[in-house]
């Protein structure tokens, strides 16, 4: 049983898909790297194959507490293109269970209505299409049951709002300690 699932879409961006999978699990958090497609290999945008946990066909989505969308491109609109995951997604966010995107991913969000009053941010030229999200320039912004970020330069500070959800601020922050992050600990 997972308690996330990331969805991998060709044209991924890897750095933010394998950098929440990273910290997530050395804090103990079960996580899948999940394929919409039928084929667990999937390219990123970068030109890198990652195989897969699962396909999308595998998930048991009533184990997940949190779905995540990396970002990249074309892998935001091929996740936006994937009907049941949408599907997923927005009842994952209607019923008040976690969703998190990150990069270009947060318009997957907007344009599914998921940011309807709540406060998002992405990458910046990405802003305009959060539809009724309000865009704010911050690394990682948090509201109620929905995490977004900014980019690969964020992604730290993403998947540490991600265990601090999913588990605590003081895992969260012995994690990022572990890794150095800016060496403030």
């Amino acid at each position: 049983m997972a308690q996330a699932c990331i969805f991998l879409a060709a044209g991924y961006e890897e750095v933010e898909m394998l950098t929440v999978v990273d910290m997530l699990r050395r804090a103990k958090i079960s996580i899948d790297m999940v394929s919409i497609t039928d084929q667990k290999e999937v390219t990123s945008s970068h030109n890198v194959t990652i195989t897969a946990d699962k396909t999308l066909s595998e998930v048991n989505f009533d184990e997940a507490e949190m779905l995540i969308l990396p970002g990249g491109i074309p892998g935001t609109p091929n996740l936006r293109a994937c009907d049941l995951l949408c599907e997923k997604l927005k009842e994952f966010a209607a019923n008040g269970k976690k969703v998190a995107a990150v990069c270009a991913a947060p318009t997957v969000f907007g344009e599914l209505g998921i940011l309807d009053g709540k406060k998002a941010t992405c990458y910046p030229s990405f802003a305009d299409k959060l539809a009724t999200g309000d865009y704010v320039k911050q690394p990682v912004v948090t509201d109620d049951n929905v995490i977004t970020s900014r980019g690969m330069g964020t992604c730290i500070e993403f998947a540490g709002a991600i265990i601090e959800s999913l588990k605590d601020k003081a895992t969260a922050d012995a994690v990022k300690e572990a890794i150095i992050y800016n060496d403030v600990y």
